[in-house]
């Protein structure tokens, strides 16, 4: 039997568990370079990013299709979760080393992670009727750092072996894991939903309120992670190189770790603002820099940087009030589905926001194809309004 503990302390160990469990989620970037060495291989970056989020999507999927992290405790689903994906991320060294066996483990921690990145967001949302804002700022925010943890990597040139990044991440998996699992007992707003019910979905994806921000939350995501897959591509490009320093390395890693700082700000912010107005202005002002990239290419080298990490604080500050909207619009015993749908959809649109990004570099320079991004904070925007007047 788990202590009652109040819910400041959950969150601290919901915000640390969350940044332990995600570590792996970059752990195959941060380790590709030295993979790809001895594979004989330069080209399986890309293939290792599309495994684990193809993964992730796959498992959310099925995380909602079942409503796991509705019928079960979260904490324990994050718990199990963090071990099988540690397992699996552990096994890369384990094994004897080939391509086929990279994808396969990496596709399967992104599977797991499922269990991990929403579930943690539907526990917080049991511990916060109120101020849900505020504390998924800070659980997206960790997340948000340490998705430019491999940039840092790369600008301090450590010399770290490969096996010993995999061992540590999948080390600190299980222990957030184990901080959830072991020390957080189910929050006092949750509701368990008891069976299960194929119709499920089809009912939740007619309510106007989480269409609405399912709808916003979409538009961020055809734009967030195709901006931070193609930052160190454009810093590049502005600075008239032909590879990727360590300095480039630093700035990519701050246009994306700033926007952790901007989510812990964009919370605190929505306790006197609210979620809605947090998000709105966000998408708005990253679509606005998608459309001012054109410009300032010719602008001193300060100008086109002070850009580019407004554009990586804007990015991010309206993904955690989105989920919180997402979270607030069904009833309680369907938040963990609602938020494991969206997770998924959102992260399939990004795949394609990538794939299509890359394609359209044929035939333009990346500062024109990454503002070509606006669409997708247009769309937002638009739809975001449209189906939030449908329940007003």
């Amino acid at each position: 039997m788990k202590a009652l503990i109040s819910s400041r302390s959950a969150l601290i160990l919901i915000v640390i568990a969350q940044f332990l469990g995600t570590s792996l989620w970059f752990a195959g970037n941060a380790v590709a370079p030295e993979i790809s060495s001895l594979l004989q291989n330069s080209d399986i970056l890309a293939s290792i990013t599309s495994a684990v989020q193809l993964g992730f999507i796959v498992g959310t999927l099925l995380f909602a299709i079942f409503s796991i992290p509705d019928r079960f405790a979260p904490a324990d689903v994050f718990f199990f979760s963090s071990i099988l994906a540690a397992c699996f991320n552990l096994l890369i060294p384990l094994l004897p080393l080939s391509l086929g066996t990279v994808l396969v483990c990496r596709f399967m921690v992104g599977f797991f992670l499922a269990g991990i990145y929403p579930v943690g967001m539907k526990i917080a949302a049991d511990y916060f009727e109120k101020g849900l804002g505020t504390a998924l700022g800070f659980l997206v925010g960790a997340l948000v750092l340490g998705t430019g943890f491999p940039h840092l990597l790369k600008a301090l040139d450590l010399n770290f072996s490969w096996k010993l990044v995999l061992w540590t991440t999948s080390g600190l998996a299980i222990l957030g894991g184990a901080m959830l699992g072991f020390y957080v007992p189910s929050g006092p707003f949750q509701k368990r939903n008891s069976k299960f019910d194929i119709r499920l979905i089809p009912k939740l994806l007619r309510i106007p309120a989480l269409k609405s921000a399912a709808s916003g939350y979409f538009g961020h995501m055809w734009e967030l992670y195709t901006v931070w897959a193609f930052v160190p591509v454009l810093i590049v490009y502005w600075r008239e190189k032909t590879s990727l320093e360590a300095s480039d390395s630093l700035l990519a890693f701050a246009v994306i770790a700033i926007g952790g700082i901007s989510c812990a700000l964009g919370g605190i912010f929505s306790r006197r603002y609210g979620s809605r107005a947090i998000a709105s202005v966000s998408l708005m002002g990253s679509g606005l820099c998608c459309v001012l990239l054109v410009f300032f290419g010719q602008f001193p080298e300060w100008a086109w940087i002070s850009l580019v990490l407004i554009w990586g604080m804007l990015l991010t500050a309206d993904s955690p009030q989105f989920s919180s909207l997402v979270a607030q619009s069904v009833p309680a015993e369907f938040r963990g589905t609602a938020l494991t749908l969206v997770n998924s959809i959102g992260f399939a649109i990004s795949i394609v926001s990538i794939q299509l990004g890359q394609l359209l570099l044929n035939w333009f320079p990346v500062d024109q194809m990454l503002a070509s991004l606006v669409i997708g904070p247009l769309l937002g925007v638009f739809f975001f309004q449209r189906f939030y007047r449908a329940f007003q």
